[in-house]
């Protein structure tokens, strides 16, 4: 049996999954992306003249990792609880080393086992997502 976990605080589903599932003490992050809770707006997704997409991805890092703080904290976790983070990138060899010093600002002591994948493109125009699973402590 698992409860089925909707953050109001956090940007709604893009699809029709919830934000999180809890199975036990285990806790299982829906892909979350760093659009804005308030406005639906995508961070830091600045165009030049040429409609070319500039400067986004440290904006959208620091939303993703908002985004999956409200997500846990509607759960009772925090990011100390997570063990594994999945992250999704859709220009790797760009975006990496700035994504890689703002990962490191959020886990400072407790870091999480952690896959960072290059991939195409993702379901909306962001160019970062990230999938989470939390263990609790007994008491949560």
């Amino acid at each position: 049996m698992s409860d089925i976990v909707i953050a109001h605080a956090a940007p709604a589903p893009v699809g029709a999954y919830p934000h999180a599932r809890r199975v036990g003490q285990l806790l299982f992050l829906s892909g979350i992306g760093p659009r804005d809770p308030a406005t639906n707006a995508i961070p830091g997704n600045v165009y030049d003249a040429d409609g070319r997409l500039i400067g986004y991805i440290e904006a959208q890092c620091r939303a993703v990792f908002a985004n999956v703080r409200l997500v846990l904290e509607a759960c009772g976790a925090r990011f100390e609880d997570l063990v594994d983070v999945t992250v999704f990138l859709t220009d790797l060899t760009r975006d990496f080393p700035i994504y890689n010093r703002v990962y490191a600002e959020f886990f400072t002591t407790a870091q999480p086992c952690r896959t960072t994948l290059g991939i195409a493109m993702l379901p909306t125009p962001i160019a970062i997502e990230l999938k989470c699973i939390a263990a609790l402590p007994e008491n949560r």
